[in-house]
């Protein structure tokens, strides 16, 4: 048995992406078409740009299973780049605003957003969600279910109660939308916003939010700042390239309310309840509390600045001469909320299969189903 971990390599026009995920238990049966289908659920959405016609997504398994079953070794994907142009590519002449161009030119002390803009690139993504997609797998083999669905774009919010009112349809009403949501009455509003800004060469950004189902409590820990999933949650999605606000469950609200309407009591669980005698009367901790899951419902929202690439371009200075000049402009999405929701889905599922690694420990699959089985048994005995 070995610690999950994963990592990426490549650049956004350069051969492939590479992406390794280490820990997986052997025996797990992991479908490709599984995670091509997320690939191509990143590529969908209103407002997406050129590259996603450029780009087709199919995984490449290069180690780590044997007829479509881990064998417990390191998993290697890649992902071909059709748009390998970085070897033809110039070096742009001014840092533009919004990306990591500047302050990495100033970190490496050389005036080359080139080296840093290839890997800063939101393309990176794609091999995460290949990689949370193997991951998720493991999750649903243990009936965890993970669903993101796009809230809110440009100012303009969803009905609050979308994902409930949709209930066990939300995958076919999701599928129907161009914007990974659960709101139809949102549809038409939307896509009116993402032309005007479109017309208007500006972006948009906006709010998903992610639900999983399923978990069993005491996933995380408490005894070290590390082992906190709400640390551990909050890092991964603030990881992704322009994600500016994470909340769990009540949020920035819970700072506005009496502790009387934040905190969840605890009630018996009605009878034949699956993690034993315990539940919570309302889920206003987002399924956390002291950084381990609760059981109930895992809720998240993250906020998503809009793209930073506009193409009517934004005030820079060119590196050489140091003159004022209008950032370039090649081509870009006008927003790409539902294709950041596809990401945190992946990376949410990178983690918390990652912590039922640690709480369910196993070389194999069957390991692990023992050690979960024995822990449901224990929690119907507390």
């Amino acid at each position: 048995m070995t610690h999950l971990r994963w990592t990426t390599a490549g650049e956004s026009h350069g051969r492939a992406l590479i992406g390794i995920l280490e820990g997986l238990p052997s025996g797990l049966e992991l479908s490709s078409e599984r995670i091509d289908a997320e690939l191509a659920r990143r590529q969908q959405g209103w407002g997406r740009g050129g590259r996603m016609r450029i780009e087709s997504d199919r995984v490449n398994v290069l180690a780590g299973l044997r007829a479509g079953r881990t064998l417990g070794s390191p998993l290697a994907l890649s992902l071909e780049n059709r748009d390998a142009t970085i070897e033809r590519l110039p070096v742009p002449p001014s840092p533009r605003p919004g990306h990591a161009d500047l302050a990495g030119a100033q970190k490496h002390l050389a005036p080359d957003p080139r080296a840093v803009l290839e890997r800063a690139s939101a393309r990176e993504t794609a091999m995460r969600v290949a990689l949370g997609s193997a991951a998720r797998q493991v999750l649903e083999a243990f009936g965890v279910e993970l669903f993101a669905h796009v809230v809110e774009l440009g100012g303009d919010a969803a009905r609050a109660d979308a994902f409930e009112a949709a209930g066990e349809g939300r995958a076919t009403l999701r599928a129907a939308s161009d914007f990974h949501a659960l709101d139809p009455e949102r549809e038409g509003p939307w896509r009116a916003a993402v032309d005007r800004a479109k017309e208007a060469g500006d972006t948009l950004g906006g709010v998903f939010e992610l639900r999983v189902l399923g978990l069993p409590p005491g996933l995380g820990g408490y005894a070290n700042p590390s082992d906190r999933l709400t640390s551990r949650l909050g890092a991964a999605l603030l990881s992704i390239p322009a994600m500016k606000g994470v909340e769990f469950g009540l949020g920035f609200e819970a700072a506005r309310r009496p502790g009387s309407e934040v905190h969840d009591a605890i009630v018996p669980a009605a009878d034949g309840a699956r993690w034993g005698r315990f539940a919570r009367a309302t889920n206003r901790a987002g399924g956390l509390e002291g950084g381990m899951t609760t059981g109930e419902p895992l809720i998240a929202r993250v906020a998503m600045k809009p793209i930073s690439t506009l193409r009517r371009g934004l005030p820079t200075v060119e590196f050489g001469s140091g003159a004022a000049v209008e950032s370039t402009w090649q081509r870009s999405d006008v927003t790409s909320v539902p294709a950041a929701s596809v990401v945190g889905e992946a990376v949410a599922a990178l983690v918390l299969a990652q912590a039922f690694l640690e709480q369910f420990a196993g070389d194999s699959l069957e390991q692990v189903r023992g050690s979960f089985e024995r822990y449901a048994e224990g929690l119907r005995r507390l």
